[in-house]
């Protein structure tokens, strides 16, 4: 293998020693001609004063004897040194007895010469006797020219210079002639049999030794190639043992894979028959799932139109004057009716839920008055024998974000379960806040829940047990609903319960706070509480008392109280305050269940006394607290604001093809002192309101002739009454028809049935009353 000259390793070494010998060289060289410069500098002056030394006595006596011709021949021989070029002889009158000169000489190197030594210089000679050494005679001045001696200099310089250059010209050439010798010679032979050699050989031998380089470098490097060669052909041959092998077994593979892809194609048949089916099967059950939803609305439709019929006239025969008896039974049918409803809207929700269909509104509301309306609404349905109490932490936010229908749902539905399975002892509603949201908790006192039941109850038309459904009633659904809508609002819902001591569920909600809570006037007095310690009450007035400013106590029993007179005695024990009565007149305010409070005349008897359902709510009990102290304070009657004594609602335009809903509506509204006219389809209902000004148009959707959304759009389109409200009277609950009215035109919504609340706050939203 032939290397590059300038690649070697003998010609680098070479040149980076010659490199440092010339670079050494050198400095040495310039070096020694410092010194010459130096000694050369010197010698001129030595000279020179040496000159002058000698022409002293003979310049004197020319001075002396003032002989001009002596003096000319003194300066003409002084000027036959090379480095003088100008001599003068003055007398002690400075009078020039003699001043020769000459040219100087012009060289190309006298420009340097002049830098180092200079230009010219003067060199002068005080002239005097030796036996009269103060008798001043004159002066010998000569002008050098440096130029003889730098002209030297340089010369010499040169010499130096060229000797240290060819000096290392033979170093590299030596250098290079022993390099070679000694490593690259040697290196090209190893590179040579390197080249020449063959690893997949298992027969290559060893490579020699250079002679000379056995225990050196190059010794060890032709060493270490031998061991690698040795391993090399083991690897080889190791390695083409492998690849036999695996040759091997890459034909068994062959086989194995021919046999595995005629399984495969067989397989892929089939899969391709059972993705067909699957197919088919997916196709079917979109089918099911639309006409399942389409049942679901016709079934919502058809259901909900008898049942507004009915649970209208229900509620307007409760208007009318009943015997006690037939309240009674019309109020029984009037709740299994509102049960039926609630069943209805369970059954929808979970639909909704199952086909992703749910959405959730994000408004500010009242969560604590929700809570208390939810369990005053819903307190008809507790035992005789069990309290029903809502704790609210009293800095609890006044409003939070979130979805008010949805979270009554959840209070309605956990507040319903836990009494449907209490009769003894209390249930509680608890509401607190927490990190990122509120937390409600309902705790009952009832037959709890097994172990192995709790894993089960949010499965739908799942409960405790077969039992459970026998002697409790119910479908199973709201524990699931209530669940679902706890995850759709990104909560959870956990229960804690233990047969035959309650149960407990916690719903974590992660409704942000939206209005601080609003702190109440403070108010002044005495309460004491005649009530067992382990009552719902109280607890509820030892949370909220001390909270309102009020010195407050509470008492096991009217004996603990001796004579002492409170502003106001508050208890759920009856005969307590007859007991009280007539010794003491201490007002007393009395909380028990509803219906049964005192009648009229005994409750005048007992005066005065003011009576409380419950769940006491804060805000009722606050009032009635007010009043009560406010009396006690300024010993005057409070006097109540006049109500006004004509409320007008407006003119309603009722469309309405269903002649029992037509006088459902009808008879609500007339309660709620409107003025309605009936149209038995949209088309009548545009004639109508071509003759007559109507303040709300309550529209029914499905009609004959021209239904409720085509009338709508006409309306809309006409632009002759472009702020007249429609509101949507339909049986249809799905989620997509509310849209579906929106796009007609409709501003809003009611489903039927709907109670008469609900259709006076749509009223009020939507034409406010006026009063007269």
């Amino acid at each position: 293998m032939d290397i590059k000259f300038t690649n070697r390793l003998s010609y680098k070494q070479a040149r980076l020693t010659v490199l440092v010998g010339f670079i050494l060289g050198t400095l040495l060289s310039l070096i020694q001609i410092g010194i010459d410069y130096a000694s050369e500098d010197a010698s001129i002056n030595r000279e020179m004063q040496a000159l002058l030394d000698i022409s002293h006595n003979t310049a004197s006596r020319i001075a002396y004897n003032i002989d001009a011709e002596l003096a000319q021949e003194l300066t003409l021989g002084l000027l036959q040194s090379p480095a003088i070029v100008r001599a003068r002889l003055v007398d002690n009158n400075d009078t020039v007895l003699a001043d020769m000169q000459r040219p100087r000489e012009e060289s190309t190197y006298r420009a340097i010469s002049d830098f180092l030594f200079g230009n010219n210089r003067e060199f002068r000679n005080r002239l005097y006797l030796s036996h009269m050494p103060d008798e001043y005679l004159g002066t010998l001045y000569i002008d050098v020219d440096t130029f003889a001696f730098g002209s030297r200099f340089l010369k010499r310089a040169e010499v130096t210079l060229l000797n240290g250059f060819v000096r290392s010209l033979v170093l590299t050439g030596i250098l290079l002639a022993l390099f070679y010798m000694m490593l690259t010679k040697p290196l090209v032979r190893v590179i040579s049999a390197l080249s020449n050699s063959d690893p997949r050989n298992g027969a290559q031998g060893k490579l020699p030794f250079p002679v000379g380089h056995e225990d050196d470098e190059i010794g060890v490097l032709v060493r270490v190639a031998n061991q690698q060669f040795v391993t090399m052909a083991t690897e080889i041959q190791q390695r083409r043992n492998a690849e036999n092998r695996l040759t091997d077994y890459l034909n068994q593979l062959e086989n194995i894979v021919s046999a595995r892809t005629n399984e495969l194609k067989a397989s892929n048949n089939r899969l391709s028959q059972s993705n067909l089916e699957l197919e088919d099967a997916r196709r079917r059950a979109l089918d099911m799932a639309q006409a399942r939803a389409a049942f679901l609305a016709n079934m919502s439709h058809e259901i909900r139109t008898p049942l507004n019929g009915l649970l209208g006239m229900i509620a307007l025969s409760l208007d009318s004057p009943l015997t006690t008896e037939q309240r009674q039974q019309l109020s029984i049918a009037h709740d299994s009716g509102k049960v039926l409803v609630e069943l209805l809207n369970d059954i929808l929700d979970l639909s909704k839920f199952d086909a992703g269909q749910l959405e959730l509104e994000r408004i500010p509301f009242d969560l604590g008055t929700l809570v208390e309306d939810t369990a005053n609404l819903l307190s008809q349905n507790t035992a005789p024998n069990v309290e029903l109490t809502c704790l609210i932490d009293p800095g609890f936010p006044s409003m939070v974000l979130g979805d008010p229908t949805r979270v009554r749902q959840i209070v309605s539905n956990l507040l319903s379960n836990a009494l449907k399975f209490t009769r003894f002892g209390r249930v509680d509603v608890r509401l607190s806040t927490q990190s990122g949201g509120v937390r409600i908790d309902v705790c009952d006192t009832g037959i709890g829940i097994a172990p192995e039941a709790q894993s089960r109850i949010f499965q739908p038309f799942t409960q405790a047990g077969a039992g459970i459904t026998r002697q409790y009633g119910g479908t199973g659904l709201g524990l699931t609903l209530t669940n679902n809508l706890c995850e759709a609002m990104q909560g959870r819902l956990s229960i804690s319960s233990e047969t035959g001591f309650g149960s407990q569920f916690s719903a974590e909600l992660p409704l942000p706070g939206h209005t601080a809570a609003v702190v109440p006037e403070p108010l002044h007095g005495q309460v004491v509480a005649i009530s067992n310690a382990k009552s719902g009450l109280a607890e509820l007035l030892q949370t909220l008392l001390p909270h309102w400013g009020l010195h407050y106590r509470r008492l096991d029993s009217l004996d603990d109280l001796g004579g002492e007179t409170p502003d106001l005695l508050i208890t759920d024990d009856l005969d307590c305050v007859l007991t009280l009565r007539p010794a003491s007149k201490a007002p007393i305010l009395l909380v028990t269940a509803y219906g049964n409070f005192l009648p009229g005349e005994q409750a005048a008897s007992l005066a005065p006394l003011q009576q409380q359902a419950r769940p006491l709510a804060r805000s009722a009990l606050y009032q009635a607290l007010r009043r009560v102290l406010t009396r006690a304070d300024e010993g005057v009657q409070v006097k109540q604001p006049d109500q006004p004594k004509n409320v007008s609602r407006g003119r309603i335009l009722l469309v309405e093809d269903n002649p029992v809903n037509q006088l459902v509506a009808k008879g609500m509204l007339a309660k709620l002192g409107c003025e309605t006219s009936v149209a038995a389809h949209g088309a009548e209902a545009l004639e109508q309101l071509e003759n007559e000004q109507f303040d709300l148009v309550l529209m029914d959707c499905n009609m004959p002739v021209m239904d409720g959304y085509e009338a709508s759009r006409r309306i809309r389109q006409s632009g002759r009454w472009p702020n007249l409200p429609i509101v949507a009277l339909t049986a249809n609950a799905m989620p997509e028809e509310r849209e579906r009215c929106r796009a007609a035109g409709m501003n809003d919504y009611l489903a039927k049935p709907f109670r008469r609340e609900e259709l006076e706050a749509m009223i009020d939203h939507w034409a406010p009353p006026q009063i007269t």
